[in-house]
């Protein structure tokens, strides 16, 4: 479960093009541990990613692990259950995600959208409305 401040962050990084970091932003990704900073990275950059490609979606949330654990190797966090909300309705994707070793830059991005989770697993995978 993310801290609150984590979640304010992340809902802040969420309204704001991944290109215009403000560095407010900045430093309060710098405070966050590497790893969780790693993994918010990609969720964020998922959003934009499916948000601004030529797909229908428009993510508003975005868990990389919501259906399986990711795995780290090195610079590159991957994993084949990630989930996005998009106008209520939840959908799976897998996503390849490479950064900077200091965790602040996405250098790579690759996603698959898979099929939309029904409402009734929800609970399962700890999704919400």
């Amino acid at each position: 479960m993310l801290k609150p401040s984590a979640t304010l962050f992340i809902f802040c990084l969420m309204v704001t093009p991944s290109y215009a970091v403000d560095p407010r932003l900045e430093a309060s990704l710098r405070k966050l541990d590497p790893a969780e900073r790693f993994t918010q990275l990609c969720d964020v950059e998922a959003m934009a990613r499916i948000r601004h490609d030529a797909t229908a979606y428009r993510p508003d949330r975005a868990l990389a692990d919501a259906i399986s654990p990711t795995e780290r190797d090195g610079d590159r966090l991957t994993g084949a259950g990630g989930a996005f909300r998009s106008a209520g309705h939840w959908y799976r994707y897998s996503f390849s995600c490479e950064a900077s070793p200091d965790r602040m830059t996405i250098t790579a991005f690759d996603y698959k959208i898979g099929p939309m989770i029904p409402e009734a697993q929800w609970a399962k995978f700890g999704l919400w409305q």
